[in-house]
């Protein structure tokens, strides 16, 4: 039904373009170039949102999906004596899985330079804790791959405090249709709703209703939908499902959530949503994510007068070296498709 080779293209697009919260100009302008190729209209929000709207068959009441484009990242905190980086987290990266990435740090004049998350006591045959330290903020720096004796050749390369360092995301597409890569939450779902997109312009479909499609950034921090507009009746974002303990999702289910930390989504949409899923055969699971919060409970917190709900393709080791599979981010798109449409 959806184009895989324009899903596969939009994810190696959308996944190569560093995008950590608050760093939104890059892959605002891939955006736009996709959605425009498309045939849609696109307007940056002053907060740096991308909007697309879409005139429905019925003006009745207006609806809006999203996903989040922002990921999870960090930040020169400090330069240390011997050129090293001292970083902050941008969001909540699970900070033990970084030890031994590669990254980039790009400074204010877009100059850009590679270097390596480490640990503090990187090598096990000079540092008696090099297996037993913690991995956590104060006990990773970054070193970059220059030639670097002091805090003033680090200067002299014009990093400061406030640059951002860009994890590399390792994004990889098995021959068994697992996607594999970090920031699958939510550049896995951006990619559906791009994919969903093509899908209703090729074959001239138009939503039910007056449509918002968003884009957002600074989800990761908090606030991304906090920001979307106060003409939404209905709101279901797309953002990752979770799987582990006693969760029902798995690696192929299109995950809908009935509640987060947040507290409950709204229940006559999130029982609509349910009932699509099953009567159109769409494999799917029923969810609480303890730990979590999405755009929906931004825009609650903001004060939006809507319905809100949750779905998104499931994935496996989240803020870590994520992975799904195919069927979950087909099934997906067929449940926010009939959503849109039915």
């Amino acid at each position: 039904m959806f184009n895989q080779q324009f899903l596969k293209n939009t994810i190696k697009d959308i996944f190569g373009c560093d995008s950590p919260s608050g760093y939104y100009h890059n892959i605002n302008l891939k955006l736009k170039e996709i959605l425009t190729s498309l045939g849609y209209q696109v307007k940056f929000t002053n907060k740096g949102l991308v909007e697309v709207f879409i005139e429905g068959k019925s003006h009745e009441k207006t609806v809006a999906t999203s996903a989040h484009v922002d990921t999870l990242g960090l930040m020169v905190r400090s330069i240390n004596a011997d050129g090293t980086l001292r970083v902050t987290n941008i969001g909540g990266p699970l900070i033990p899985s970084l030890d031994g990435e590669y990254c980039k740090i790009v400074t204010r004049d877009n100059r850009v330079y590679h270097g390596t998350i480490l640990s503090t006591s990187p090598s096990v045959h000079v540092f008696e804790d090099a297996k037993s330290k913690p991995r956590d903020i104060n006990n990773i720096v970054v070193r970059i791959d220059e030639v670097i004796k002091s805090k003033a050749d680090v200067e002299a390369l014009g990093i400061n405090n406030g640059d951002y360092i860009m994890i590399d995301p390792k994004t990889v597409i098995t021959e068994s249709n697992f996607l594999k890569s970090r920031f699958i939450d939510d550049k896995g779902s951006v990619c559906v709703l791009l994919t969903v997109l093509e899908y209703m312009s090729k074959n001239k479909i138009k939503p039910s209703f007056d449509t918002y499609i968003y884009f957002v950034n600074y989800e990761e921090v908090g606030h991304g939908a906090a920001t979307v507009s106060d003409k939404i009746d209905e709101f279901v974002t797309v953002d990752m499902g979770c799987v582990g303990l006693d969760l029902a999702g798995n690696e192929h289910l299109v995950s809908i959530c009935a509640k987060d930390s947040g507290g409950p989504y709204n229940y006559e949409l999130t029982t609509r949503l349910i009932n699509l899923a099953k009567d159109n055969d769409i494999s799917y699971c029923v969810d609480i994510y303890p730990m979590y919060g999405s755009d929906v409970g931004a825009a609650y917190h903001a004060g939006k007068n809507l319905k809100g709900a949750l779905i998104g393709p499931c994935v496996a080791a989240s803020h870590g070296m994520e992975r799904t599979h195919f069927d979950a981010l087909n099934n997906t798109m067929k449940l926010i498709f009939l959503y849109l449409t039915k």
